[in-house]
């Protein structure tokens, strides 16, 4: 699915999740936490936060380390890699805040960390408020404007139009730099938008799954999955408001996406499954 660049054998991909606007009950950074943490990425860059934030906004935290001395941390965005173990496959994870000023700067700087790291792709993973039921399975949209490589994962380009926060931006300058990115968007429900929100983390981390064709264990998040489901649930059975509202998305929901319970759904559902099973075996 993803080439090398002539003359390497290895495929390096960029994945990137910013916290703000564009991080809705913080999903999609959580997912960069997960795969950081599962495939022990080592730091290897930063981008120091100086000139691309309003501190008085963004506001620096004091930490005991382990000393027990107070130390002051930065809102720097961490740059890490990591190999995807039996895979030909590089990762470069990128956590930050969304900045304050200067984004185009900003981009400008952390593409030029790309292109020292040989970035081959990059994958933008983003979360927003939706009108969606959190009983059913969490919608996730992606897009791709590269025409070579929309054609390759089957997507069609974005269009959207209206305002946008850093990942819109950095999805516009890496594709003028020549990196073929993929924008990956979690639709997460509004009436429940305080985080965790850990359905809308596994099916980003399912989407992710699908484009660099991986398996990841996530029976403990999806056991949380589940536990914010109920959670949820109860709440909306104690509010007779809230519950019709849920009622009156699930049909619309149900309505809207029933011819979609075939074809490409269920063939990528079996892929999923093959991939962990062969994972599993002895």
């Amino acid at each position: 699915m993803l080439t090398p660049a002539a003359g390497e054998d290895r495929v390096t991909v960029m994945l990137a999740a910013f916290e703000g606007w564009n991080d809705a009950g913080e999903a999609a950074s959580d997912v960069l936490k997960y795969l950081h943490k599962f495939w022990d990425a080592k730091r290897v860059a930063v981008i120091e936060p100086d000139e691309y934030y309003d501190f008085q906004f963004t506001r620096p935290e004091v930490r005991l380390n382990s000393a027990g001395r107070r130390k002051i941390k930065w809102p720097v965005t961490k740059i890490a890699k990591a190999s995807i173990p039996g895979t030909e496959v590089d990762v470069i994870l990128v956590h930050g805040i969304e900045p304050s000023y200067r984004w185009r700067a900003y981009t400008a700087e952390l593409l030029a960390k790309a292109a020292e790291l040989r970035v081959n792709y990059v994958v933008l993973v983003g979360a927003l408020l939706a009108d969606v039921p959190h009983s059913r399975p969490i919608p996730v949209s992606a897009s791709c404007d590269d025409a070579e490589l929309a054609k390759r994962l089957n997507l069609e380009p974005s269009a959207y139009e209206g305002p946008i926060g850093i990942v819109g931006v950095l999805n516009e300058v890496s594709l003028l730099a020549g990196l073929p990115t993929v924008s990956v968007w979690a639709a997460v429900p509004h009436y429940v938008a305080q985080a965790p929100s850990p359905k809308a983390e596994l099916a980003l981390l399912n989407k992710i799954e699908d484009f660099l064709q991986v398996t990841l264990p996530m029976a403990e998040l999806s056991d949380d999955a589940q536990a914010w489901e109920r959670g949820v649930n109860d709440l909306a059975a104690q509010d007779p408001e809230i519950g019709a509202y849920v009622k009156q998305l699930e049909e619309a929901k149900d309505t809207a996406e029933l011819p979609e319970a075939t074809g490409d759904s269920i063939a990528k559902e079996f892929e999923r499954y093959l991939r962990r099973r062969g994972t599993d075996q002895p």
